[in-house]
C-alpha cells in the first residue's frame, strides 16, 4: 500500500514516524535480549541502552511538537524484521558464549538501522531548515553511533569466547 508523499517534509515526518515506531518496538525488545545475555558488559550495554532508547523517544517527541505534530509511529516494517531476527539468537540452545555472539549480531544490525534512519532524517531535516530538529537527530545519531562501536568492543572477547565454545 503506496502513501502520498508530496515533499520532502512529508517524507521527514513519515520517516520520524518510522523511527518513532521502531524506537517503541526496541524498547519491548531490549529487556528480553538483556535477560538473555551472559557476558557482563553484553548485559550492561543493552540494559544502558534500554536506558538512551527511552531518551531518544521523549526527543522524537520533543521534534515532533517542535514541528507542530503530535508524536506517533506508523508501523516499522525493518525493525519488525530485525527483532524477528533478534528472537532467533534468544532461542538460540548452546553455549552462551554462542548465544552472546548472536545477540551482538542482532543488536549490530538494529544499530545499523537506526544509524541509517537517523542519518537520513537529520539531513532531511537539515535541508528543510528544521535545525532544532536536526540537531536532536544527530545527538541520537552519535549515541547510536557509540553504541555501534561499544558492540563492536564487546564482541572481540564474546567471539573469542564463543570460538572456543563446546555446546
Amino acid at each position: 500500500m503506496s502513501s502520498s508523499i508530496p515533499n520532502l517534509y512529508a517524507l521527514l515526518i513519515d520517516e520520524l514516524e518510522d523511527i518513532y515506531d521502531a524506537e517503541n518496538q526496541l524498547l519491548e525488545a531490549l529487556p528480553k535480549m538483556a535477560e538473555a545475555a551472559n557476558h557482563p558488559e553484553l548485559k550492561e550495554a543493552l540494559t544502558s541502552h534500554l536506558g538512551q532508547t527511552r531518551t531518544h523517544v521523549q526527543r522524537l517527541n520533543q521534534m515532533m511538537s517542535v514541528l507542530g505534530l503530535s508524536a506517533k509511529g506508523k508501523t516499522c516494517q525493518a525493525m519488525t524484521g530485525l527483532l524477528k531476527e533478534g528472537r532467533e539468537a534468544l532461542e538460540i540452545n548452546g553455549p552462551a558464549a554462542v548465544r552472546d555472539a548472536a545477540l551482538i549480531g542482532a543488536a549490530q544490525r538494529v544499530e545499523h538501522y537506526e544509524i541509517a534512519a537517523y542519518g537520513t532524517a537529520r539531513t532531511f531535516a537539515d535541508l528543510l531548515g528544521e535545525l532544532d530538529v536536526a540537531n536532536l537527530l544527530q545527538t541520537t545519531l552519535d549515541e547510536e553511533s557509540a553504541t555501534n562501536r561499544f558492540l563492536t568492543e564487546i564482541a572481540v572477547s564474546v567471539n573469542t569466547n564463543a570460538l572456543t565454545a563446546s555446546g
